[in-house]
């Protein structure tokens, strides 16, 4: 309770402060002149060698965030070996989403989010409702929750087809 009546105290000695009438004139400048600062101890600086690369103690540091560098990689075991190219271009637009024995809309943009672009679902359940943003890596379309975690990833069957699954293991189809 002290501390607070002595923070509201100091808050109100400093917007009084503020409204002080300060004048630069000549006049006035030699009758207010303020002494010089004191110059203030400033502690010793110390040196030496950093350790070695990998030699520091890792518990020190946050664990490194789980990756999913085998959902992004093209060439992964998952892949299909029909798997169509696709673009970035292509794949903007709306898109009617089938997942889980339900229909809704994914809308996929180019304005940049994180890593990838922005996008959104409408009308989705499950981990799809958490869709931010997605991003073509290689002959796959990998879908991201606003966090940038990979939440499914498809690839391209036919000309305006996509197929694939959440991270669940959900199957997932894009069309138009």
């Amino acid at each position: 309770m002290k501390f607070s009546h002595a923070v509201t105290g100091a808050a109100i000695l400093l917007a009084l402060a503020g409204c002080q009438r300060t004048s630069y004139s000549s006049m006035n400048a030699a009758n207010s002149a303020l002494p010089p600062l004191q110059a203030q101890p400033v502690p010793s600086v110390q040196s030496g060698q950093l350790p070695p690369p990998g030699a520091a103690d890792p518990s020190q540091f946050p664990a490194a965030p789980a990756t999913t560098t085998a959902a992004l990689d093209p060439n992964a075991a998952g892949a299909p070996a029909t798997a169509l190219d696709v673009t970035k271009e292509s794949m903007v637009g709306n898109w009617r989403v089938q997942s889980a024995g339900s229909s809704c809309d994914m809308f996929l943009t180019l304005t940049n989010l994180g890593s990838g672009s922005r996008g959104g679902t409408r009308g989705c359940a499950g981990e799809l409702t958490a869709m931010g943003s997605w991003e073509v890596s290689g002959k796959q379309v990998v879908l991201k929750d606003r966090n940038g975690n990979t939440i499914g990833s498809l690839y391209k069957t036919a000309d305006a087809r996509f197929d694939g699954s959440t991270a669940s293991g959900q199957p997932v189809s894009l069309s138009r």
